[in-house]
């Protein structure tokens, strides 16, 4: 094929694989090519062997030659947080602690990456323990600002055409916001979706894993490879998975109808991405609803804290006893904060955490879909010191709520902003398509900067 390679979508990429116009080599090459020339100055990669990444796109090629069966992502790269457990590569997790790690066995979800064919390029970089304290990586637009966190070199990766694709996690808000910083989709789907095996935890209750790309279509096609059951996994559920792809290539059966919560964080957001926000509401017209928030929906975003906070201190205590010199003051200030919550402030959280999720099924009996910021606008500077500010994806995680960010609007410096939509539990592929008919409804406007 001729052209630049790491254009293609991993969608296109794939078909091109599959019908012998393109081998998985050609493209694993040109993707280190780009890494080669871009990653000394994005620092988006934790583990990167080259050889061994084209070793697996040549076994890719045998097999197809061979007139083998081919998975959905055959030969494509893909980037996984360096969280995620990999039988053939260090998982560091963000911190010296756990410098020459090396798992004996894929996370569960690496294994669904194998066996639909893709090739792992390598780990990318995380926040320390995917948790506050920022990685070295810059955002691929604008080298002085953050790629935000904590899934900071997958998004980054992506939108430097590094990968088609990547897989992160989010606890708070850890692939929205990286994803809008980046200018990228990012998607978290409906809790239990994709098994957390193999995963570092710091959170049972909240750890979710989402994906990266630079399609809709590409997203909702890694999120349908990652998707399975895992009965090792107590947050998975033994039903059925939404097929994202069908649900984005499908046509809506009638305009959707959309909420908008004001919440009283949202003075947090900066002058031009409420400006686009609003521009996006108005552009949509009587298909958005604007509602006041109650104020126990905004203290949702307190009660997400306390389950954080407590399940940080019983994971990571050991760690902390051992190593806590070693740890950020942010990941020291979490655990220590969760030793101040008693176990009943703790259960009490828990408790309204299921009321939350039964408040947003009675929801979505009304509404295709919630309209929220992403993040506060665009990517912070580095100087900043963090990542920036996960409240705009605080309650969505905490009810484990399909979340979707799509590359919509361009702030004030030309960097990217992305707009959030917000979907049923279990209506993943209603979500896509909600989204892909808010995408038609935006450029038909001209408001859809992507």
């Amino acid at each position: 094929m001729k052209g630049d390679l790491t254009q293609l979508s991993a969608a296109q990429a794939a078909g091109a694989i599959r019908s012998g116009v393109l081998t998985s080599e050609a493209l694993t090459r040109a993707h280190l090519g780009r890494i080669e020339a871009t990653d000394a100055t994005i620092r988006a990669w934790a583990h990167l062997d080259p050889e061994a990444a084209l070793e697996q796109a040549r076994e890719m090629d045998r097999i197809r030659r061979a007139g083998h069966a081919t998975g959905p992502l055959h030969g494509v790269p893909v980037g996984v947080k360096d969280i995620i457990d990999t039988r053939d590569m260090p998982t560091r997790r963000g911190s010296a602690i756990f410098e020459g790690n090396q798992p004996k066995t894929d996370a569960r979800l690496v294994e669904r990456l194998r066996e639909a064919g893709a090739v792992i390029m390598g780990k990318t970089k995380t926040t320390e323990l995917g948790y506050l304290h920022p990685t070295d990586t810059t955002n691929p637009h604008d080298a002085t600002r953050t790629p935000g966190g904590s899934s900071s070199g997958s998004a980054a990766a992506v939108a430097a055409r590094h990968v088609p694709l990547a897989v992160g996690t989010q606890t708070g808000g850890s692939v929205i916001r990286p994803a809008s910083f980046c200018g990228v989709y990012g998607l978290k789907p409906t809790r239990g979706t994709i098994s957390r095996s193999g995963v570092f935890r710091t959170s049972a209750t909240l750890d979710q894993i989402g994906g990266f790309a630079n399609t809709l279509e590409d997203v909702a096609l890694l999120t349908d490879v990652l998707g399975s059951y895992d009965q090792t996994d107590p947050a998975s559920f033994a039903r059925p998975r939404p097929g994202l792809v069908a649900g984005a290539a499908q046509e809506v059966p009638a305009e959707p109808d959309i909420a908008w919560f004001d919440l009283p964080y949202h003075d947090r957001l900066d002058a031009d991405a409420r400006d686009g926000l609003d521009a996006v509401i108005e552009s949509l017209g009587p298909r958005v609803e604007r509602f006041p928030a109650s104020p126990k929906l905004a203290d949702l975003v307190n009660v997400h804290k306390v389950i954080y906070d407590y399940e940080i201190r019983q994971n990571l205590a050991i760690l902390h006893a051992d190593y806590a010199e070693a740890l950020s003051p942010e990941m020291n200030g979490a655990i220590e904060r969760g030793g101040q919550i008693s176990k009943d402030q703790y259960e009490d959280a828990l408790a309204i955490k299921e009321s939350a999720n039964a408040f947003f099924a009675n929801h979505f009996n009304d509404f295709d879909a919630i309209l929220s910021p992403s993040a506060s606008g665009e990517a912070l500077p580095l100087s900043a010191g963090n990542t920036g500010d996960a409240v705009y994806c605080l309650i969505w995680t905490l009810a484990g709520l399909p979340c979707l960010t799509l590359p919509v609007l361009v702030g004030a410096h030309s960097l990217p902003v992305g707009v959030q939509l917000i979907g049923a539990p279990e209506e993943d592929d209603r979500l896509m398509r909600t989204a892909a008919w808010m995408q038609r409804a935006l450029t038909a406007n001209d408001l859809n900067e992507e």
